[in-house]
């Protein structure tokens, strides 16, 4: 059993600009660490550097870079682009290390670094651990000489590479002409990238959150806040909106209506798609515990098996690996399709339904809802100090709740791995009994928390 690391959360460090750990000095270190940890022989190695809109990426790239150089390792700096993009490149361009500056989602203040191995892959736990080890220790002789100290250069046509990889994904027998797309890149790294892809493949492309100022990333826009989209898509008549968070890793779809379609719905098109179409590996999808329960009972109508994981696309690509199998995704819109990316990417998912939706010539309010969804219901109990999950009168209601839906729904209770919440989930077919599970067991949990 490996030691719990300290920095390293389920996707790489994450924290607010200027604050521990997302400081200048821990980023440094960062670069230094990772570039001793993926040093291996004697050649020219290498570390490619992304990063997104926000206004602190300058500074962390800065340090980073400084890091990098010091350890020996050549920088290749690419600016704002996807975190898929960086996977792809560093694979594409034979690096040993590949960065991504985001926090996701998250709001502009805050900031992030992930990792990438030279397969593209995000880092294990292990080699996070190392760089971890290595942070802490004293690296007084273990730099570069002078000789060796790293050079810094920029890939000015990496855009044009990712969208190439990205329409490599979409059918060559099929364009978009006549579609009219609401896409909103939620001020972020695909700001650039995904309207090209689009309109190169032949859509009229209506642009929102497109206008990156450093600081209104993910504001009011994107995956995280759809409600824009949604309207835009109403009032310009258009086939379908496709909302971006800002990394771009993650996607959710408007149809022509307006409505929203999530991951679940997203996964089961493009696995029906897939399996119709003999592409679907290993007869199986991999989700997580938060997939809704008509998901895997649409796809066992499908004979297609559905398998679950905690929460974080990490652990949907670590199983995916695992299995040998290629679509795998979350409810938030997370889709990792091994086929085309190494992780999630919200263009490249788009383009599966858009294919789909033009093969099949319907509207999209037919063609992507693709099953009733389960009465579902998630609340956040906040506690200070310890967790209460391990009480033993929150764990005698648990097995009580979970007698109660026994053959009918499902109870899911997981720590945030980024605040001190503990969140409850349930679903079932009726959902009276939802909201009653999920308000007894919040009971239990706050009747031994310390509020915060």
């Amino acid at each position: 059993m490996g030691r719990t690391k300290r920095l390293f959360g389920t996707d790489g460090i994450r924290g607010t600009a200027n604050l521990a750990p997302m400081t200048v000095e821990t980023a440094q270190r960062l670069g230094q660490a990772a570039g001793l940890r993926f040093t291996r022989g004697d050649h020219r190695h290498s570390v490619l550097l992304g990063k997104d809109t926000r206004l602190s990426g300058y500074m962390i790239e800065s340090a980073l870079v400084a890091g990098f150089l010091s350890a020996g390792m050549d920088v290749t700096l690419v600016g704002p682009l996807p975190t898929p993009a960086i996977a792809m490149l560093t694979r594409s361009l034979r690096a040993d290390l590949g960065v991504m500056i985001s926090a996701s989602h998250n709001p502009f203040g805050d900031n992030g670094i992930k990792l990438f191995g030279p397969d593209g892959f995000k880092l294990s736990d292990q080699d996070e651990t190392e760089i971890e080890d290595l942070m802490e220790a004293d690296l007084n002789g273990r730099l570069a000489t002078p000789e060796k100290i790293g050079r810094a250069s920029r890939l000015n046509d990496a855009a044009g590479r990712y969208v190439e990889s990205a329409k490599a994904s979409f059918p060559r027998k099929l364009r978009l002409d006549g579609m009219k797309i609401v896409l909103d890149c939620a001020n972020g790294s695909a700001y650039r990238v995904a309207p090209t892809a689009l309109w190169e493949l032949g859509a009229e492309v209506i642009r929102l959150g497109c206008a990156p100022d450093g600081v209104n990333i993910n504001e009011n826009c994107g995956s995280t806040h759809p409600e824009a989209l949604c309207a835009a898509v109403v009032q310009h008549k258009a086939h379908l909106g496709i909302a971006l968070d800002g990394d771009a890793d993650r996607v959710l779809i408007s149809d022509e209506t307006g409505r929203l379609i999530d991951g679940d719905q997203i996964l089961a098109l493009i696995a029906q798609s897939w399996a119709r179409d003999g592409r679907l590996v290993g007869n199986s999808v991999v989700a997580t515990v938060m997939s809704n329960m008509g998901l895997e009972r649409f796809l066992q109508n499908l004979n297609v098996g559905l398998e679950r994981t905690a929460v974080g696309d990490r652990y949907v690509v670590e199983r995916m690996r695992e299995l040998g199998t290629n679509i795998g995704g979350e409810q938030s819109g997370h889709m990792v399709l091994t086929d085309f990316a190494t992780t999630g990417d919200g263009l490249i998912a788009a383009l599966q339904i858009l294919a789909v939706l033009v093969e099949d010539g319907r509207p999209a309010s037919e063609v992507c809802r693709m099953f009733q969804p389960f009465p579902q219901k998630l609340q956040n109990v906040r506690f200070k100090g310890a967790s209460p999950l391990e009480a033993d009168s929150v764990q005698a209601k648990k097995e009580e709740v979970e007698k109660l839906l026994s053959g009918r729904g499902r109870l899911v209770l997981r720590k945030s791995g980024t605040e001190p919440l503990v969140r409850v989930m349930a679903e079932a077919e009726d959902a009276v009994l939802v909201d009653d599970v999920v308000t007894q067991m919040c009971n239990a949990l706050e009747a031994v928390s310390e509020p915060a």
